[in-house]
This record gives C-alpha cells, structure tokens and sequence, in this order.
C-alpha cells in the first residue's frame, strides 16, 4: 500500500500524540542509547515497508550508540528513507535534500544519508551530481551502516545498494517509531519474483525470500506482551510467503503462519498487505474464516479492468479470472471488505478498456482503493517496451473518474454498516476531538464514536449510527448486544 501523503517520523506535527505510543518510543530509544550524545533524525516516504524499515535502521542505530530526535537543527545524521514508485515521491526527495543542505550548512558536522529504494535506483548520481549527500544505503544494506557512517565522518562517500538473496532482518528487533503502542507491522517477506512491468521494486528490493516463521511469531508475541493489539504481517507479496527447512522438512506457507500468529492470543489482531490475485488461495480464505482474530478484510490490487492491459502489465492473470477470485472471497467470507490500486491511463490503454476498469470497481465493490495515474519509471520493463502514449489530460480525467466511482462505492458500502455493531480497537482520539476516540472494525474501516469511560488500546463494540464515504460514527453498547445482534 502506497502514501502519497508522506509521514515525517520525528516532525512533531506528524507524530501521532498518544501518550501511550510516545512513552513506549522514548523507553525504546532509552534502552537503545542511554550513554550517547549522537542524534539522528529520519524521514521515511512511500508504502509501508518503507516505515517498517525506518524502524529497523532506528534499532540498528541505536546499537551504535545514536538515539533518535524530532529536531533536525541538533541531528548529527540526517536520513531519509525514499520510495521511487513514483516520479512525485521521488520529486519530494530532492526537494527535502535541499533542505537538509541547509541544515548541514550551519553544522558542517552533519551526515545526510539516502536509504531504500531510490537510493539503490539512483545510486552514484545521488553522490556525484547533487552532491547532497553523504551516504547511499539500499535496502539489504542497513546492517552496513554504522560503518559507512564511520567513513563518511572521515571524508569518504558511503555506498552500499548490495541486494542480498537471504536478508530478513529477522535477528533484529524494530524500535516502533511514533508508535501508537497498540498497532504495528511485522515484515515477513522481503523483496518481489512478479516482476509487474510497471513496478521498479523487483530492481529496487531485489529477489522475493521469506523470513522464518518463529521468529515472526516471537516478534509478533513480544508486541503483544508489551500491549499492541494488533499486527499486520507485511510483504510485497504476502500469499507468496513460503518456507522450508531443509534439516527437519518443515514447511510453512501463509495459511500456515496466519494461523500461527492468531493463535498467539484471540485478542491480538491479525491483519496482512499486500496480496497478490495470483497467489491467494482457498486455503489462506478458510483459515481467515476459521479465526475471529484474522481480519476480515483483503487489499487486492486489480490494477486494471482489461484483459489485454493486464497482459501488458504482467499482471498473470485476465479480467474473468480475477473477478472470479473475488467471488471465491465473498463465497468463503461473505462478510469480507476487498480493497484495491487502480493504475489510469497505462501504456495502450484505450477509452474502451479504462471503463473496463470502472465495471471491475462496480462488480467487486471495494471498500476503498489507492488510485493512481501511470507514472513512468526508468529501466522498468514497461519503460523498455511500451510507449507512455497517453496524454497527461487524459490520464488525470480518467482517475478522476476512478476516484468519482470509488468514493461513491465506498460512500454505499459504509452506508450498508449502518445499525450494525462491530468490535473496534481503540487506536487514537478523533483528530476532531479529545472527546471522541476512534479505531478500526475488522473490514478496516475507521470508526468514531464518542469517548465514555473507553481507553486506547481496548476492544470495544460499536453500533454505526451514520457514516461517509470514508469513517463510520457511532455509539458504544455492551458485548452481549453484539452478540445478540
């Protein structure tokens, strides 16, 4: 799932204030650095693996003796993490690195460094012909830091974009930036084999390979027992997550580690992103069905409507056949909610089979979508083969056109929630008012409802009382209203 709004980690206006998720951030980085008088600051844009790996550089720099700030004038390294799905994200990068120039200018002491997937597409011009930084880290190279770190303070350029075919990150233990002490993501595959000729991650992640499974049911059992509630298993490609262990023949797919991680207790949640069509199986369907504790909610990236766009995407699959996947969902899960990412205006695609695409919307019914128009980005396969012969007006009427359906989708099914009661998990206060708290029911929806005597971090049950195209509102009534209901 893709951020087009990028979060800055330690910008105090975009760190969410729960007291809880700030207490347990300052006890981690404490824990990390108690002597140090080094600081560092980091900026992270795009999906959110990217976030997932801030929180692992944040615990690798703190076993080199940093600890985090949100004031980049004190830092002594400055990172941002990048994303380069999009020209836009990319765009927003070097307009941050100037900023960052500034601030090394008045401490010429400061290290400014590139993480992810920009950093391994771009590379030696990030150093060579900006010249604004000091450090490029690919995403496989973050156990590199603190050596690269300790050559730039001698003069040197650090550069590590080495894609590995093995790292996980499994041994190390993320420190939850901003968290919210009561949600956080697991990684567990690293990388994607699809190779989607839109998509720069195969070139900017590397190879798929999958993490062990005990050592995401520990990770994901820790947060538990420190009081998150509720988990989402993260990967490029998460219904692909296959591993074996060739001393004992153990095997583990992703119907196998969801019923692992739900069996760690019936109150920690389980959520996943992203699924592939392709690779999500009845199997993976039963065991959501089988588990209160397993969201019932699916992001299913459709991409396009047409069969031959699909094709051209190297998506593996036509129209029929992915519309015949969504009714399996609804068969095995009738109380499922479908999400999805739309591409306008992809190489070819003619005015016939963009509104291919809007049928596709209206029969699946998404609950929401991320929608974009098509962003060319070098080396990818799309780039090497097909011309971007869509006029930019044209691309920009007919995501309008995606967003107009989708809002008005979303708007009817939330509206079909109304005077029903669902178990939410207090995440936060309503951004509106301290009154009000606001959290998630199991299709992934944001709900609001006012405050009583109910605390972040806890279940609670909602009857949905009025909603729009994107938030629930409500009111709270007792479990055995649920129940019966």
């Amino acid at each position: 799932m893709y951020n087009d709004n990028p979060t800055i980690k330690f910008d105090d206006k975009n760190i969410d204030e729960s007291k809880q998720g700030d207490a347990f951030f300052q006890e981690q980085v404490a824990n990390k650095a108690k002597d140090s008088d080094k600081k560092f600051y980091i900026e992270s844009y795009g999906c959110q693996m990217n976030f997932s790996d801030s929180e692992i550089v944040a615990s690798i720099l703190g076993d080199a003796g940093y600890s985090a700030t949100r004031n980049m004038e004190e830092s002594d390294l400055i990172l941002i993490n990048t994303c380069s799905i999009r020209e836009k994200a990319e765009d927003t990068v070097r307009k941050r690195l100037r900023v960052f120039d500034k601030v090394k200018k008045k401490k010429s002491s400061t290290l400014v460094g590139v993480l992810g997937c920009m950093a391994e597409r771009l590379k030696q011009k990030l150093l060579e012909e900006e010249r604004l930084v000091d450090l490029v880290v690919g995403p496989d190279a973050y156990r590199d830091l603190p050596n690269l770190i300790a050559g730039a303070e001698d003069g040197d350029k650090g550069i590590n974009v080495f894609l590995s075919r093995d790292e996980t990150y499994a041994n190390i233990n993320p420190v939850r930036l901003g968290s919210n002490g009561v949600t956080a993501f697991v990684t567990i595959t690293r990388g994607c084999d699809n190779m989607c000729s839109f998509c720069v991650v195969p070139f900017t992640r590397g190879r798929e390979r999958s993490r062990d499974p005990f050592s995401i049911a520990a990770e994901c059992t820790d947060l538990f027992n420190n009081g998150y509630r509720e988990v989402t298993l993260l990967g490029q490609n998460v219904d692909s997550y296959k591993w074996d262990n060739p001393d004992t023949e153990q095997k583990c797919d992703f119907s196998d580690l969801l019923a692992l991680t739900a069996a760690i207790s019936p109150d920690l949640r389980i959520r996943f992103s992203t699924s592939h069509p392709k690779d999500i199986t009845d199997k993976v369907m039963y065991t959501m069905a089988a588990h209160e504790n397993i969201c019932n909610y699916i992001h299913l990236p459709v991409q396009a409507g047409n069969s031959e766009v699909l094709k051209r995407m190297n998506r593996t699959y036509d129209r029929e056949w992915y519309i015949d996947k969504v009714k399996r969902i609804y068969e095995i899960i009738p109380d499922c909610a479908i999400s999805s990412d739309m591409i306008a205006g992809f190489c070819g695609e003619t005015e016939e089979q963009h509104l291919e695409t809007l049928s596709v919307m209206e029969i699946a019914k998404y609950s929401m979508s991320y929608m974009f128009f098509y962003s060319e980005r070098p080396n990818t396969l799309a780039q090497k083969k097909y011309a971007d012969d869509i006029p930019l007006d044209i691309k920009k009427r007919r995501l309008s056109e995606i967003i107009h359906l989708q809002n008005k989708i979303s708007k009817a099914h939330n509206a079909a929630n109304v005077g029903n009661i669902y178990k939410v998990l207090i995440e936060k206060e309503s951004k509106k008012s301290a009154d009000d708290l606001a959290g998630r029911t199991t299709h992934n929806k944001m709900c609001v409802f006012p405050r009583e005597d109910a605390e972040i971090g806890t279940y609670v049950y909602v009857k949905i009382t009025s909603s729009t195209s994107a938030t629930l509102m409500g009111h709270l009534v007792s479990e055995e209203a649920f129940l019966n209901q």
